[in-house]
């Protein structure tokens, strides 16, 4: 085995295992030659698949099998048992699979099988578009283009984004790479030759002025004009601005973009002291990843307590005490009332210094384009079901949709990375007139230092919030009730909790 390669851990699978050893909807984790692979029984079929998530290296051994899938225990991705097939964003690429053979009541795993393309899905209705045009560069635009080449979709596909870099990994940037632990190549989603080789046209700074749905055109800022049978919109959300005196000086910061990132980085590496705007999920993993890089941070926000909306009183008064034991600073119930050079002034009169400011004080969807189309509107982009706008041959995803939620009941529009991509795949389906509907669960993640909360569902309101285990230890799941009905799950290192109730949701839709 070469230097520095861990060793495998479990059985040796070549040589094989007792079938009594893996009862049924068990899993095992061993290797074959120095791969982990996972084996998982469904009744009399044994699958071996790769043992780890392709998203972040989450461990499949550690997941929820679900019917003829796996479901990762930290950010949900799922995949096909007998394929590999990655079925759930956030996870895109396949898993390994090997071959098995069972004789004399032992399990054996042979060679690894050689990687198929997804069979092409029937049960399209009415004609397949020439030509689709995705306006956007983010979670949904990008899932929605894998999608439909993943589909063998034989079309033109143009994707417009007003972004300097490709589609990139969002949620990093306000984790693990602006901490400095995580490489610049782990940001894309893909490189740039996945374009090429899939021969999705991806034009970058790429402006779009408006819609012209009568002749099916989207109309560029340089009078420039894409034809398009099929239109997603996924224009995403943009930073809300300060409006303050000195919002605008170069120092003052908001994170949305790769670029943005990089600025804030740059900053970094000399200043000493940061101001963060906004105690949101944004603010407070901004936080974080200043504090690893040594940095003072202060929080100022109008709250009582970071994330209270969210996720209620007591994670909101634990997260607080998570960030003052790592050295953040919180001037909660204030706002800024201007910035001045290195000094930030407060409502209260307080004043602090900073080095750099970061403004994460929340977004709002870019809706303008679907306003200027005429399509209807209502905090986002009114879709149906299908993710169909109001505009035939027009549909939206993403942070900008609002779309009617089967598990609450209600029209609900979030700003969530992996429900953006959920929402690019199905639209891709529709747009090639599969009529699937929009229902996965909508699910985050949110990371603050060593701890990881996860969320499932989607509860704006509840009356009720019912503890089961201990925040403050850190081992806890919370259920947002509403009428008795639980609407969402907030958990902490409760992974495949979270998974089961993201199963038990599915199982209830209204």
């Amino acid at each position: 085995m070469a230097e520095g390669h861990v060793k495998p851990n479990g059985p040796d699978l070549v040589e094989g295992i007792a079938l009594t050893d893996l009862p049924d909807g068990g899993k095992i984790l061993g290797h074959c030659r120095d791969e982990q692979v996972l084996l998982v029984r469904r009744g009399a079929e044994v699958f071996a698949i790769g043992a780890t998530c392709t998203h972040y290296g989450g461990p499949l051994a550690d997941g929820l099998v679900v019917e003829d899938t796996v479901r990762c225990p930290w950010h949900h991705a799922c995949f096909d048992l007998r394929t590999g097939e990655a079925l759930r964003p956030p996870a895109f690429n396949p898993l390994a699979c090997w071959s098995v053979e069972q004789r004399d009541d032992r399990i054996f795993v042979g060679e690894r099988r050689k990687r198929t393309a997804p069979k092409q899905r029937n049960g399209s209705s009415g004609q397949v578009p020439h030509r689709i045009v995705i306006v956007g560069g983010g979670a949904a635009g990008f899932a929605a283009a894998e999608k439909l080449r993943r589909e063998h979709y034989q079309g033109s596909i143009v994707m417009l984004s007003n972004d300097e870099a490709p589609p990139v990994d969002r949620p990093n940037l306000s984790k693990d790479y602006l901490a400095g632990k995580a490489p610049e190549d782990w940001i894309p989603l893909r490189g740039e030759s996945f374009y090429s080789r899939n021969d999705i046209d991806l034009r970058l700074n790429a402006n779009v002025a408006s819609i012209d749905a009568r002749s099916g055109e989207v109309v560029l800022a340089d009078g420039a004009r894409t034809p398009y049978d099929r239109l997603l919109l996924a224009t995403g959300a943009e930073p809300v601005r300060l409006t303050i005196p000195g919002a605008n000086l170069p120092h003052v910061h908001t994170l949305r973009s790769f670029a943005d990132c990089r600025a804030i980085i740059e900053r970094a590496t000399t200043a000493r002291r940061a101001v963060v705007l906004g105690a949101s999920f944004i603010g407070l993993e901004v936080s974080a990843a200043l504090r690893s890089r040594d940095i003072e941070v202060h929080v100022v926000a109008p709250e009582k307590r970071p994330m209270e909306r969210v996720l209620g009183p007591q994670m909101g008064d634990f997260i607080r005490a998570l960030h003052e034991e790592n050295g953040v600073v919180f001037h909660l119930e204030d706002t800024a009332s201007s910035i001045d050079g290195n000094k930030v002034k407060l409502s209260s009169g307080d004043t602090l210094a900073a080095d750099f400011v970061v403004a994460g004080i929340g977004v709002r969807p870019r809706t303008g384009l679907a306003e200027m189309a005429g399509l209807i509107l209502d905090r986002g982009v009114v879709v149906n079901a299908f993710l169909e706008t109001s505009a035939p041959g027009i549909f939206a995803a993403g942070d900008i949709a609002r779309w009617p939620d089967p598990h609450s009941g209600e029209n609900i529009r979030v700003e969530h990375w992996v429900v953006a991509e959920r929402q690019g795949r199905t639209a891709a389906l529709n747009m090639l007139g599969h009529r699937e509907k929009f229902v996965a669960v909508p699910f985050f993640w949110s990371q603050h230092y060593d701890v990881p909360i996860n969320y499932v569902g989607h509860a704006a309101q509840w009356d009720e919030i019912e503890v089961d285990g201990d925040i403050i230890a850190k081992d806890c799941l919370l259920r947002f009730k509403r009428e008795g009905r639980a609407l969402a799950v907030a958990s902490i290192f409760r992974d495949i909790e979270s998974l089961g109730a993201e199963v038990q949701m599915e199982r209830r839709m209204t």
